[in-house]
């Protein structure tokens, strides 16, 4: 797959961890080298690479636990400066910015409480891993050996120490805050697809229930833009519309799985809750296309995870 924009939601930690974009590569897991290098604490402060993570472990009070020699072992994905740059903090007085809750969230929500080498993480799509905040990831192990994390590339795997292991990730982790309703509420670029689920659950189906359902759902999410640019405007628009045709539409923006942006195939059609099918094309950028669309949309961000599945942000409205 080519390079894509994936969403990270650092920059929005206080009201619901939405935020900037970043890019997501989906080239292989490159080995380290053998050997112990220390504990992992020891390993990431060695390497200036990783000082806005290390500034984030030293600031929430987890480097005696990431430095322990001791019977316990970790696994930790570990973002770079640059997985940390490109979600907008440049630097370790950005992080000093954000609420200690949330910058502990995060970090702890990239650490397992024991050690996992690549090899040990199934080959299977998106198996749910407990992290040490309480949530869990999803790991994918494919059958050439590449690892994603909740659609997020491993670009080196296996770097050993001697408290655990480190894999180093494309992009920081962002915890879930909320179903995909709640998630969508948090995004003020969501927020006349917000006011269409409430408009279309005046109808027949109450589609914000459904959506705050257990799933797993995938939504393919028009920002407000794509809803101007589909003659709805402002809210006003939207709640003229008919809800049940609302509804047609929406359902058509859903698939009924949970599918991170690494397990898109190109020229797929997989099947929405309404139903019918939609068209994934993976060129120069990833896009979707509905069968009544003339032109696909491209998929702007990715990866925006909730407790009930996993948004992507698009730049047009799908139609059936």
């Amino acid at each position: 797959m080519k390079r894509i924009k994936t969403y990270s939601r650092i920059a929005l930690a206080i009201s619901g961890f939405l935020a900037a974009f970043t890019i997501l590569s989906l080239a292989g897991c490159r080995k380290s080298s053998p050997g112990k290098r220390g504990t992992i604490y020891a390993t990431l402060a060695s390497n200036p690479n990783y000082s806005i993570l290390v500034y984030a472990i030293n600031q929430e009070g987890l480097k005696e636990t990431l430095n322990r020699e001791s019977k316990e072992s970790f696994t930790l994905f570990a973002p770079d400066n640059q997985a940390f740059q490109a979600a907008g903090l440049n630097s370790p007085s950005d992080l000093s910015k954000l609420p200690d809750s949330v910058l502990k969230a995060v970090l702890l929500y990239h650490v397992l409480a024991s050690q996992t080498l690549a090899a040990q993480i199934p080959q299977a799509a998106n198996t749910p891993v407990p992290t040490l905040n309480g949530q869990v990831i999803y790991a994918t192990r494919t059958p050439a050996g590449k690892v994603f994390i909740n659609g997020i590339a491993v670009t080196k795997a296996d770097i050993s120490c001697t408290n655990g292991v480190i894999h180093e990730v494309a992009s920081v982790l962002m915890p879930p805050t909320g179903n995909i309703v709640q998630t969508a509420l948090g995004n003020p670029n969501l927020s006349l697809l917000v006011a269409a689920v409430l408009r279309a659950s005046q109808g027949a189906t109450n589609v914000a229930a459904v959506l705050s359902g257990a799933g797993p759902f995938t939504v393919f999410a028009p920002t407000n833009q794509a809803f101007i640019n589909a003659g709805f405007p402002n809210a006003a628009a939207i709640n003229a519309a008919d809800p049940n045709t609302l509804t047609k539409i929406l359902t058509y923006h859903v698939i009924p799985a949970r599918v991170f942006s690494s397990d898109l195939v190109d020229q797929s059609t997989p099947a929405t809750l309404n139903g019918e099918t939609v068209r994934i094309l993976l060129g120069k950028n990833a896009q979707v296309k509905g069968m009544g669309n003339t032109t696909p949309s491209n998929i702007t961000a990715t990866n925006i995870v909730s407790t009930n599945g996993v948004v992507h942000l698009i730049d047009q409205v799908l139609l059936p």
